[in-house]
């Protein structure tokens, strides 16, 4: 059985515990509200590229642009995006447990896998388990930046083109409010879904140098805004999940705080009931 002063040593750790937790909360916090802020910002950037893209017609009877091009599928690469760091719930594990699942789908459809990974979590995983990694990405979590974002676009842009794969399929967690966070499976490259809109409202405007032109300068522009947009949504999940996982560590220290310091009553009250019949017993002894 516990004794007092061990009762108490454990209240004390726990309190301890609960401080820490507490401030990480806040840290976190303010954390999300910038990764959130940079989040909102960019989206509507990223939808309008998809917008523009769409506006600008493929020309036709010209060679297809190389992210465009449609090959038979052999080797499919898995890009997972995961956060340098722990301590935020499921937020990692979700992302890798979806990214395994599928690299042993394709693997028993035929297919050959690549992996890369982007995030300390995802290199451990894999290496873990034997994986062998194309390319990986550390040290983004936190200090994101679109030269980052430029820097993995065009390392998997001249791997398709250079067709050491054949697809790629980005897997990473879409922020959707501060408690939920679901993972997507985005296929990145080839570029698919472009398509001429004769009724968008682009068709009257005047295209320097020209649309065709244009229409290839943001062809990798639009891969690179897609990497910085899934980094800056992942950048937020994390930051929510680990608020989440914080709060909810410091609700049950503050649960088991208060278990210990009624157990701690508890033990003191049984034990200066005990000294009070040792010293009623010790006085009926001295009166016989």
């Amino acid at each position: 059985m516990a004794t007092l002063r061990d009762i108490k040593r454990r209240i004390n750790s726990i309190k301890s515990t609960s401080k820490i937790t507490r401030a990480m909360k806040m840290v976190a916090a303010a954390k999300f509200r910038r990764a959130q802020e940079r989040m909102l910002a960019l989206r509507p950037y990223s939808d309008k590229m998809r917008d523009i893209l769409s506006s600008l017609a493929q020309p036709t009877g010209e060679d297809i642009h190389p992210l465009l091009e449609v090959r038979p599928r052999k080797t499919i690469e898995v890009l997972v995006l995961t956060s340098d760091k722990g301590l935020c719930g499921a937020f990692n594990a979700n992302v890798l447990k979806h990214a395994s699942a599928l690299v042993k789908r394709l693997t028993s459809e035929g297919f050959e896998v690549s992996i890369s990974t982007i995030g300390r979590k995802a290199r451990e995983y894999f290496r873990r388990r034997g994986f062998e990694m194309r390319e990986v990405w550390t040290g983004f979590s936190g200090r994101i930046s679109y030269s980052d974002a430029q820097k993995i676009a065009r390392n998997i842009m001249d791997g398709y083109i250079e067709e050491k794969f054949d697809e790629l399929i980005l897997v990473y967690n879409e922020f959707r409010s501060v408690v939920v966070q679901e993972v997507v499976e985005m296929k990145l490259l080839p570029i698919g879904g472009i398509e001429h809109d004769e009724n968008s409202e682009m068709k009257d405007f005047l295209f320097e140098p020209s649309e065709e032109e244009i229409f290839k300068r943001l062809l990798p522009k639009s891969i690179e805004i897609l990497v910085f947009r899934a980094m800056i949504e992942s950048q937020a999940s994390e930051e929510a999940a680990r608020m989440t996982a914080m709060e909810n560590a410091t609700r049950s220290a503050e649960d088991m705080i208060d278990r210990l310091t009624l157990e701690y009553n508890k033990a003191r009250q049984a034990s200066i009931t005990k000294e009070l019949m040792d010293i009623v017993g010790g006085a009926e002894a001295l009166k016989g």
